[in-house]
């Protein structure tokens, strides 16, 4: 449950070798990093397209920085938590790169990718000096391009919230960064992955704007299409209604937060047309405060 930072829509970028070109920052805030060859999602992907549908496992998961349940940071325990999902592609929300102590300085995308032997796209939310702060997507499968696409956010970096060498003592609504957008190719089929979190307050004004641009942004790509996030509202929000004429919810008929006792659903996986959904659950773990959502889904290629 957070907020905000720079960066704004763009073309998407098309990586070379696994690699995003190098462009100002200002242009994509997005970095790539290609997996190892031997990945473990790739290795244990047996599962071939059978009736003209590619099977995908997809994973939407809030790691809260790499912070347990029980306030412990671990990224090895959400590896592994990771690991036992047997996921293709993962949306993380809450992502620290370099952030602060909380997370021990570490890159956690990245560090996650790796100890996964994943890909790595990571979209900030928040850029202060070399700290950053956003979402990320894992992904066993060829990213053929990434975007940073800016939506409106009201900031959590006050002098009350989440830490910053200098606070804004009143944010206001404004665009920013952290709606990431991925173009995968899952055993040939094309799919296109957004990931997002949205605004926590309990004022549903923001998310209904955010709800807004994102669906502007969705309707500008082609092809099958998956959203992964932490939308920080129950599915009968009426801020959400809109989301839903274009999307449709993989819903896993169970809470997602808080972890240890979940009593609401806010962490969402929802698929455009082209894309069915075989089954959703929600993974019992306490690695961070909030359950991942997992759902298997059939790309038609």
């Amino acid at each position: 449950m957070n907020g905000a930072g720079p960066v704004g829509y763009r073309r998407l970028v098309k990586p070379t070798r696994g690699v995003a070109r190098a462009l100002p920052a200002a242009v994509l805030a997005l970095m790539l990093l290609a997996a190892p060859a031997a990945s473990p999602v790739q290795a244990q992907d047996r599962t071939r397209a059978v009736g003209g549908e590619v099977p995908v496992r997809v994973v939407s998961y809030n790691i809260h920085a790499g912070i347990g349940s029980d306030g412990v940071f671990d990224l090895d325990r959400q590896a592994a938590a990771l690991r036992a999902l047997r996921a293709d592609v993962i949306g993380l929300q809450e992502v620290d790169v370099r952030w602060g102590d909380r997370s021990r300085w570490l890159d956690t995308a990245h560090e996650l990718g790796r100890r996964l032997g994943m890909r790595v796209s990571f979209a900030p939310i928040y850029r202060i000096g070399g700290r950053e702060f956003g979402v990320a997507v894992l992904s066993g499968h060829p990213v053929l391009a990434a975007e940073n696409h800016r939506i409106t956010r009201l900031s959590t970096q006050t002098a009350d919230s989440a830490p910053a060498p200098t606070p804004t003592p009143a944010p206001a609504p404004a665009p920013a960064p952290g709606f990431g957008e991925v173009a995968l190719r899952v055993r040939g089929a094309p799919l296109r992955l957004y990931v997002t979190h949205l605004d926590h307050r309990a004022d549903p004004s923001v998310r209904a704007t955010q709800v807004a641009e994102m669906r502007q942004i969705m309707r500008r790509g082609s092809g099958p299409k998956v959203l992964l996030g932490d939308l920080n509202a129950p599915p009968s929000a009426p801020e959400l209604a809109p989301l839903w004429r274009d999307m449709t919810d993989a819903d896993p008929r169970a809470s997602t937060y808080p972890a240890r006792k979940p009593v609401k659903r806010i962490d969402y996986i929802a698929v455009s047309a082209g894309v069915g959904v075989r089954g959703a659950h929600v993974a019992e773990t306490l690695a961070s405060d909030h359950r991942p959502v997992v759902a298997d889904l059939r790309l038609r290629h």
